[in-house]
């Protein structure tokens, strides 16, 4: 499968068979985005949580794809009520797609959609493809709990927030992968804007000397998993 970083959080898995995953799809109002809303497709879309950077565009793409949106139970009947079609999880549970097996985790934070409404809780996602598993952590600050999602679970790419401020910071990151141990981590939610700036080589520098493969994903860029 490929893997795809637009910036901030906003990631799409493109599966062999040509399905395509979006998550946290924050593209129009996002100043680090390569692409427009417009110019992205998706079978899927993942939300981890209902803050305007991580819901992003995906109204527009949801209905213009008719995308399935997979996100946590409220979140969920927020879009429902939008006319979107979701499939809506919670904490600690897992569902087989077609494409895969998702499983939801939790991530310590919050979820207000723009509306400025309360809407369940933010949460990551364990997302295995073809026996490969990869790990959305969302917007989170560190949890020894971690250590147990990797242990569940064999992760073998963590996509970790770097930011600071409003997620973990470079420290915290790195600590993070090391509970988790995944074959490799990249570093996300960093440099969008001035209050979350960070230095995506000094969270490689701390893992790979842990023993963890680091991979530094351009704006824009994609990789093969």
């Amino acid at each position: 499968m490929k893997l795809r970083y637009f910036s901030h959080s906003a990631f799409q898995i493109t599966c062999d068979d040509g399905v395509k995953i979006l998550i946290d799809p924050f593209f129009n109002n996002n100043p680090t985005s390569p692409v427009r809303a417009e110019d992205v497709e998706a079978d899927y879309i993942l939300i981890s949580h209902g803050h305007w950077d991580h819901l992003g565009d995906t109204l527009s793409i949801a209905q213009r794809c008719n995308a399935l949106c997979i996100c946590e139970n409220e979140l969920g009947q927020y879009l429902s009520a939008k006319g979107l079609n979701v499939h809506r999880m919670h904490i600690g549970g897992a569902f087989k797609f077609d494409f895969g097996r998702i499983k939801l985790t939790q991530a310590l934070h919050s979820s207000v959609t723009p509306d400025n409404v309360c809407h369940g809780t933010p949460t990551g996602f364990v997302i295995t493809i073809n026996g490969k598993s990869l790990y959305h952590t969302g917007d989170t600050g560190l949890f020894s709990d971690m250590k147990l999602i990797g242990q569940l679970n064999k992760i073998h790419t963590m996509l970790v927030p770097i930011g600071d401020n409003f997620t973990m910071g470079i420290d915290d990151a790195a600590m993070a992968c090391d509970f988790v141990r995944p074959v490799q981590a990249i570093p996300m939610h960093y440099n969008t804007f001035d209050v979350i700036r960070a230095n995506p080589e000094a969270f490689c520098t701390k893992i790979t000397a842990n023993g963890i493969e680091c991979k530094i994903i351009n704006f824009g860029d994609q990789i093969s998993i």
